[in-house]
């Protein structure tokens, strides 16, 4: 048979089998007569109101309103006629991709090129020429169900292709973005159609991906035209009439439950009333939703509480609207839960008092007009703290890390100090398919995780939410932790950058409302984290979303950026709400951002805003470019800042020793030594590479290129740290491996390298050397210029230890010591009792040759001198 009269043949019986009511749902509901009027640069029309529909075979537009809803199969999506301008839109049906992972078929449920597929048209009438950019109203449920091309006058122009919608789920949103290379979730100013005649024309839309929701659409010579949150200009027709109107069905506040009564006023205090623990303060208040406007739940309400214990001690914490009290597990965006959370570090008992005020902005300006809300404000309580029955590397075992003045950590309970090893990678960990409205901006690039590879670590009793969900990452925690590392990293705002898939807001660009839910889910992950003897590095936003130097849009600053970079209410907001949230937790760093760009004016800002936000004055550092640490840093140093550490990266593994060193040196001379830690070490391409063998890894990069294994992290970057006086490592991926920065679900890719994590961190604490109170001490071993040949760090006269990355021996100066040293020696790869060797001990009062190790190898070696 003929092939052309086989697929007429094959779209005639499905057309017959098709239910009438879907054929003449598809057909025009607009007279051929119909044309719609630009007026003063501005033309506006129903999506409902085209003339025409063609190539309709494979896909097809189909009208949804009150009293009719498509039969076509598949759909998945319930009818969103509410909100609908003119009370009806278009949906191209069938819908079979929903998901990355369901399979794209082009040429069926994906149109790349535009005309190819359900071809709407419309006539225009144009008085004005010119470059009109074009505005859709859409709803997206999805990150498949959002593209759409527009042409003009039979001609489908590069402008109008790939109109884009990544922001918005779940509501009628108005969009001017065009999908590119660099910006996967658009690009703005770049959907436009250039008319260069007046008189009619025909504006035509066609299919880009199946399951597209359209409501309406404009186009505007206006480049900066605001967007519209409502359904947008009115229409104008020029000859003809519009088709009988639909029942216009009302959506009061998008996703918005109906109002309810204020809570009551009663306070409950729940969690583990020990030492430590966490306690939370739960206040019945004032009703609200995430997403009001006004009152705004996150700007104008203000929530604190004072705690203090009968001695004396304070801490003022900030509170939190909670919606219901249960988001995690019920997504609830909506209710009268406000609270805030407590971890006491002290027995005995304790008093609180909520101050609870309500004004324009007052979360961001404890000054501005308000007033304190009567049955909210004042109320007071009190409750008594036992001593803590946790154990091991329960971090309420040891209290919370506190800087004391010193290059480490110290445990506030415990009293033991820390060093930290553990993942910087992957910075989008929290870019998980199990926390709620989590996107994938560049799904492609940077796809949501399921962190499937650690399932098998989530242990019964483990925490998840929503009936199992979250056991893969929470898994993943285990698998570290049980590893013996001791710290992971995350971003927590990357809209724009690498990832574009994690923000803390109820919309990527919403910035003043936050996504209750998903934020609670997070907590569930980081407390597990405290639970499991985990540093928290907050890294909190990237370096291509932390200022403005990528461009502006119409209020003045990129989309993604927080105020341009400035302190203003955005950043203010934000702080509060990760601290409110999160600042419980008892081991964790802010960083203000990964490869920070701001300026030293507004880093100080935002130091000084976390600084007084946080009552528990957790360390506060900053990270950037290898080629900036001079003139980012140095401005901080000393008094000059309250900034208590470094988050360093490098380009190169030989580096790693004597930038630590660097700064360890300077930070101290400047009277405030910081804690330094390596947390990117080695190239972006390369950095912390995969074990050998992992998936087949031979330590080759993908052009066939030597590389550097794990062993050479090992010496270099983990020891190099360490013995330069660092604060410890975070490993960071680099982007050439299958498990890397930006897609890695599975940390067993570098088992190895975690395992000598643990080694190195095991040798410190359990042969108790006081690294504390040890510097670096090079010279001694023949190394001023801090090479890669070998490593000192010494308390002079008491203890010594001389790391040699490639065994051997070395001598030491021991001129300035005196007394008998004992000389052991220790194995970073297999970790294990010390060992000795020919030489036993030696004599100080001269240089001294300390003999070689107990076994011949050309691996590494760490000696102790202990006198």
């Amino acid at each position: 048979m003929n092939r052309s009269l086989h697929v007429s043949l094959v779209s005639l019986l499905a057309l017959s089998l098709m239910p009438l009511e879907s054929l003449s749902a598809s057909n025009p509901i607009a007279e051929n007569s119909l044309v719609f009027a630009e007026e003063d640069g501005l033309l506006a029309v129903e999506a409902e109101h085209f003339f025409k529909q063609a190539k309709t075979d494979v896909r097809a537009f189909y009208l949804t309103h009150t009293k009719q809803t498509p039969s076509i199969q598949p759909d998945g999506d319930p009818a969103h006629v509410a909100g609908a301008s003119g009370g009806a839109y278009l949906e191209i049906l069938p819908d079979t991709r929903r998901t990355h992972d369901d399979k794209l078929i082009k040429g069926q449920n994906f149109a790349p090129a535009p005309g190819e597929l359900a071809v709407l048209s419309y006539k225009v009438h144009v008085n004005t020429p010119g470059r009109y950019y074009v505005w859709v109203r859409a709803y997206s449920t999805g990150t498949e169900d959002n593209g759409l091309h527009v042409g003009l006058d039979g001609e489908w122009p590069a402008s109008g292709q790939r109109l884009q919608w990544c922001q918005g789920k779940n509501n009628w949103r108005w969009e001017s973005k065009q999908r590119t290379q660099k910006e996967h979730c658009g690009e703005p100013y770049k959907i436009f159609l250039d008319i260069k005649e007046p008189g009619e024309h025909v504006i035509h839309f066609s299919m880009r991906e199946d399951g597209f929701e359209f409501d309406k659409w404009f186009m505007t010579l206006d480049r900066d035209f605001p967007r519209p949150n409502d359904a947008g200009p009115e229409t104008v027709v020029k000859t003809g009439a519009l088709p009988k109107a639909f029942p216009v069905v009302a959506l009061a506040a998008p996703n918005r439950t109906p109002r309810q009564p204020d809570g009551d006023g009663s306070v409950t205090v729940a969690g583990e009333l020990k030492q430590w623990h966490k306690v939370t303060i739960n206040l019945d208040g004032p009703f609200a939703h995430e997403k009001d406007q006004n009152p705004n739940p996150f700007t104008d309400y203000r929530m604190n509480v004072l705690f203090t214990h009968s001695d004396g001690t304070e801490y003022d914490i900030p509170g939190f609207f909670a919606a219901d009290g249960n988001a995690a597990n019920t997504s609830a965006e909506a209710g009268t839960v406000w609270r805030a959370h407590f971890a006491p570090d002290r027995t005995g008992e304790w008093t609180y008092e909520i101050s609870f005020a309500k004004g324009k902005d007052v979360a961001l300006n404890p000054v501005a007009n308000s007033n304190r809300l009567a049955g909210f404000d004042g109320k007071t309580g009190t409750f008594k703290i036992t001593e803590s029955d946790k154990q091991g590397r329960d971090l309420r075992a040891h209290g919370r890390l506190q800087y004391v003045g010193k290059r480490y950590l110290q445990f506030a309970g415990s009293k033991q100090y820390f060093l930290k090893a553990g993942a910087d990678a992957p910075e989008t960990l929290l870019a998980f398919a199990d926390f709620d409205n989590t996107v994938a901006g560049n799904p492609r690039k940077a796809p949501l995780k399921t962190w499937e590879p650690h399932l098998k670590d989530w242990k019964q009793g483990d925490p998840s939410w929503k009936d199992g969900k979250g056991k893969g990452l929470i898994g993943a925690v285990n698998y570290l932790s049980g590893k013996g590392c001791n710290a992971f990293s995350f971003l927590t705002y990357n809209a724009g950058g690498d990832g574009d898939n994690v923000w803390p807001f109820a919309e990527r660009n919403e910035k003043f409302h936050y996504d209750c839910s998903k934020l609670d889910q997070w907590g569930i992950v980081f407390d597990h984290g405290t639970q499991r003897g985990m540093y928290l590095h907050f890294k909190l936003q990237e370096t291509e979303n932390d200022d403005n130097k990528r461009g502006k849009n119409n209020s003045g600053s990129i989309p993604e950026s927080l105020d341009g970079g400035e302190l203003g209410n955005e950043r203010k907001l934000y702080c509060r709400e990760m601290i409110a949230r999160f600042g419980h937790n008892l081991a964790l760093n802010w960083n203000l951002g990964e490869e920070n760009t701001q300026t030293t004016d507004q880093q100080q800002a935002m130091i000084n805003e976390i600084a007084m936000l946080d009552a528990y004055n957790h360390n506060i550092v900053i990270h950037t470019f290898p080629d900036q640490q001079d003139k980012v840093y140095r401005p901080l140093l000393g008094d000059k800042s309250k900034l208590t550490g470094v988050s360093l990266q490098n380009s190169s593994l030989e580096t790693t020793h004597s930038q630590t060193l660097k700064w360890v040196n300077l930070s101290t001379e400047a009277g405030k030594p910081w804690i330094v830690a390596f947390d990117e070490s080695g190239s972006a391409a390369h950095a912390q590479c995969p074990d050998l063998g992992y998936k087949g890894f031979d330590g080759h990069d993908r052009k066939g290129n030597m590389i550097y294994t794990q062993h050479k992290v090992r010496k270099q970057t983990l020891w190099g740290t360490l013995m330069a006086g660092g604060a410890g490592n975070e490993y960071y991926f680099g982007y050439q491996f299958d498990e890397n920065d930006i897609v890695c679900e599975d940390w067993r890719s570098r088992d190895q390298s975690w395992d000598y994590c643990r080694i190195a961190i095991n040798f410190f604490h359990d042969n108790q050397i006081p690294f504390w109170e040890m510097k670096n001490a090079d010279q001694l071993v023949g190394n001023p210029e801090h090479n890669v040949s070998k490593y000192c760090f010494a308390k002079e006269n008491e203890i010594y230890l001389i790391y040699l990355p490639n065994g051997g021996t070395s001598t030491i100066d021991l001129s300035q010591a005196d007394g008998e040293f004992q000389v052991e020696w220790f194995n970073p790869r297999t970790g294990g009792a010390l060992k000795t060797a020919d030489v036993k001990s030696i004599k100080a009062g001269e240089q001294i040759e300390i003999g070689p190790p107990p076994e011949e190898a050309k691996e590494d070696w760490l000696v102790v001198l202990r006198r």
